[in-house]
């Protein structure tokens, strides 16, 4: 959120939301960002509440970005809908929602390597100078893909990220 934020010469606020927020516009649209500042496991509390502040009515207008163990490191899928594939903040999102219908981009930060981590572990864990640069160049990725979804829509933008 902050890159895109500053991509449009802003920058993430504190909210009442229990989130950072910047209110941009990127071709003449308006485009709420929100960095959600409670446990990633009650992310859905402030989600809720940012949703309400913006009068989402319709969940696939919703995107958002987080990371997916399921996909290799670095990579970025663009996803409209679907499962939570074991994924605690989207669990919290679905939950005070009442709808998995929200668009998702996700950033892969892989299994962890041998399996002798568990999920959570390798996920709260900082990542090695390596992947941290490589997860950089994803979230760069990531921001592309937003801008691609407010543009031309989330198929097209499947359609350029997830070839």
């Amino acid at each position: 959120m902050e890159l895109l934020a500053s991509r449009c010469g802003e920058h993430l606020k504190r909210s009442k939301e229990q989130a950072l927020v910047a209110e941009v516009r990127v071709d003449g649209r308006r485009l709420a960002l929100a960095f959600p500042q409670t446990y990633m496991n009650d992310s859905g509390r402030s989600v809720v509440r940012l949703v309400r502040r913006f009068g989402i009515e319709d969940m696939s207008r919703l995107v958002v970005i987080h990371d997916e163990l399921d996909l290799p490191l670095g990579t970025v899928r663009v996803k409209a809908g679907g499962g939570l594939a074991g994924h605690n903040g989207l669990r919290s999102i679905k939950a005070h929602l009442h709808t998995d219908e929200f668009t998702r981009v996700r950033i892969g930060i892989g299994k962890p390597p041998g399996g002798k981590e568990q999920g959570a572990e390798h996920v709260l864990k900082a990542p090695s100078r390596r992947d941290r640069t490589e997860l950089d160049v994803s979230i760069e990725v990531a921001a592309d893909a937003v801008e691609c979804i407010l543009e031309h829509g989330v198929s097209a933008a499947q359609n350029r990220f997830n070839g």
